[in-house]
């Protein structure tokens, strides 16, 4: 074992958890002041859930014995064999220490999702629904990628979770929103975010965090954890220049919420790629990051005239999905610094057409999982409970109806 190593991804998963309570800030930030404490909450109840799903059963299916290159088995039920002080997959880390970095995925993945459907899901549906979630399309996709399942024998490479994570999570969020319907007065209202110094907030620690879920993916305290962490940096940055500058085009004023949204798509593009990718490749990547999400969210919603309250699957959906484009576009099997990647060709822009071409593959197979799962997921959970909440919970809002508490006890006017 190599305790350079471990210490640097005992702090990297740290990070990782971070990301959770970060994504709580923004995504409570942009909402309704009635709705901001049942949207962090939304984000915030996976610390505890998912962590005991994936102890139980989650880190199995997605990491055990293979099978049909789809689901891993129940090797590890419980954590049942899984060593403290021995790695039986080759890293200089414990396999204890890879699965609860790997349950920090676990964690925020789900609670993406809930940036679909604020202000309007009822939160005794919206629990089991991510429990069976994380067990029908999460750990499927994980053991499909990281596992050595089906997306990876196809040749298909994700350094830190743009198919796993990102687009797993946006897809779902569209069903969702699509399932749920808009929000009461969505089309004579004005939604407007109610603290835009917490979309900040959250958009920085998440920046921070995304070191640990980025760098950290290489697993290992080394070459390939700097580069990753340098194309983090320069892709996240380049989205957040250029999500201003179509700010100052479109209304002649950078905004702030802008900002952070250009931070959180630069990040999510460069996820697949951050290492497979050179910087300058990284920058191209996060500049073209937020036009594609910036439009594509407006393109999506005209289109299907849907309401995803917080552009969970504008974000992430695209930006994933563009992620894992770019990856086919510019991954190289060597990078210019001499690091040796796992890709097995290199990208269509050096010649090879089979990289991009898997890269496709890979993300047509995630959209598939994801809707199919989400579908079942729901239709599971409606037999039990309503999705959506009533209409007269959702006029006074959801902090009160579900939880019985208020972010603002004092505040009496009209939201």
């Amino acid at each position: 074992m190599e305790s350079g190593s471990i210490s640097f991804i005992m702090i990297s998963t740290a990070l990782v958890f971070l990301m959770t309570p970060a994504l709580a800030f923004f995504y409570g930030g942009l909402v309704r002041r009635k709705n901001v404490l049942n949207t962090m909450m939304a984000c915030m109840f996976t610390t505890g859930i998912c962590v005991l799903v994936w102890f139980g059963l989650g880190f199995s299916l997605s990491f055990g014995s293979d099978h049909a290159a789809v689901i891993g088995g129940f090797d590890f039920v419980g954590f049942h064999n899984v060593s403290i002080n021995e790695s039986t997959l080759g890293l200089g880390i414990p396999d204890a220490l890879f699965a609860v970095f790997q349950m920090m995925f676990a964690v925020i993945t789900p609670a993406l999702i809930t940036g679909s459907v604020t202000g309007r899901m009822s939160f005794k549906a919206l629990i089991p629904f991510i429990i069976l979630w994380l067990l029908i399309v999460y750990c499927p996709l994980a053991h499909m990628v990281w596992g050595g399942g089906l997306i990876a024998q196809l040749g298909a490479i994700d350094f830190a979770g743009g198919d796993v994570v990102h687009i797993s999570a946006g897809v779902t969020g569209l069903v969702l929103a699509l399932l749920l319907k808009k929000r009461r007065d969505y089309d004579n209202a004005t939604y407007k975010p109610h603290n835009i110094p917490y979309v900040l907030l959250g958009a920085s620690l998440l920046w921070f965090g995304w070191y640990g879920f980025n760098a950290g993916s290489a697993l290992h305290s080394g070459d390939l954890a700097v580069h990753a962490f340098i194309t983090t940096t320069l892709s996240a940055a380049a989205a957040l220049t250029s999500w201003m500058l179509i700010d100052f085009i479109r209304s002649g004023k950078p905004t702030a919420v802008g900002c952070g949204s250009g931070i959180v798509v630069g990040l999510v593009a460069i996820t697949p790629a951050c290492g497979f990718v050179s910087y300058w490749a990284a920058v191209v990547i996060g500049l073209l990051a937020s036009p594609l999400c910036y439009f594509g969210i407006r393109l999506v919603k005209s289109i299907l005239k849907i309401d995803d309250s917080l552009d969970a699957f504008g974000c992430h959906g695209i930006g994933g999905i563009w992620g894992g484009i770019a990856t086919g576009l510019f991954g190289q099997k060597v990078l210019p610094n001499g690091i040796e990647t796992i890709a097995q060709w290199n990208g269509l822009i050096f010649g090879e057409g089979k990289l991009f071409l898997a890269q496709l593959e890979g993300i047509a197979v995630t959209i598939f999982i994801a809707v199919v799962g989400t579908l079942v997921c729901a239709g599971i959970v409606r037999i039990f409970t309503k999705l959506r909440v009533g209409e007269m919970d959702e006029k006074i809002g959801l902090d009160r109806t579900q939880h019985g508490e208020s972010a603002y006890p004092s505040f009496n006017g009209l939201d």
